[in-house]
């Protein structure tokens, strides 16, 4: 079974937009996990625009599923995680001032600061993703690095939806399918919808994990939080 992990980074752009704890990112995330996510995924920045550091520590003691924190690999991201220790961590090449993710690791280029990114974190017992294009060389260079899962890039694929789906999953498809032969676990996100994750799902069905923010909570402005994540979780039956 494919599991949702809920990205709750834009409930806590909301909250600090107004400063004060209204929405309260901790009540979300409880709520998100009582109407049936899998998990729940943050994604702190250096900014902390949205996930601060702190609602990372405090996230951590009331999640009762997954916890997976997305970043890229600083020295402040790496002993925030090495101190929550979650049950994932996802590495992410953003940048300082990037506005959303938005490519994956070059693996092969990057294979000895992912490697040893990789040891440090499986060695606190936490299981290492990484987060890369729908390239089966990337995947296979992640397995090179040692990690346990990747992530793949969907923005490309939510893009060229619409234009023609087939075309648009193909590339996903090939990449997936190295990930299975390399003995990698899968996972995916950015830009999965209500719109276009069934037909995702039904394409790559051995995905292990989809992790989704953005289309959820905007689509929870009309449907309400536990219709929302009952819809994308039937999109994964």
């Amino acid at each position: 079974m494919t599991k949702l992990s809920v990205n709750i980074n834009k409930v806590a752009t909301l909250r600090n937009a107004r400063g004060g704890n209204n929405p309260d990112v901790l009540q979300v995330a409880r709520d998100a996990e009582a109407f049936g996510a899998q998990g729940i995924t943050v994604h702190p920045r250096p900014d902390e625009r949205h996930i601060r550091y702190q609602d990372v520590r405090d996230i951590r003691p009331i999640i009762t599923t997954e916890f997976n924190i997305e970043g890229n690999p600083i020295e402040s991201f790496m002993e925030l995680v090495l101190e929550v220790v979650p049950n994932q961590v996802t590495l992410v090449p953003d940048g300082h001032d990037q506005l959303t993710s938005n490519h994956g690791w070059d693996t092969i280029e990057n294979h000895t600061f992912l490697t040893d990114i990789c040891k440090t974190f499986k060695a606190a017992g936490i299981r290492t993703s990484i987060f890369v294009d729908a390239d089966p060389r990337m995947v296979e260079g992640a397995k090179a690095c040692g990690a346990d899962r990747v992530e793949l890039y969907t923005e490309p694929y939510a893009s060229g939806y619409a234009v023609n789906r087939e075309d648009a999953i193909a590339p996903f498809i090939a990449a997936a399918e190295e990930a299975r032969r390399v003995g990698l676990g899968l996972n995916a996100g950015h830009d999965l919808s209500l719109e276009n994750l069934a037909y995702y799902h039904e394409q790559i069905p051995w995905t292990d994990e989809v992790s989704i923010g953005h289309a959820l909570i905007c689509d929870a402005l009309y449907l309400g939080l536990r219709e929302t994540i009952q819809q994308y979780l039937q999109a994964l039956k």
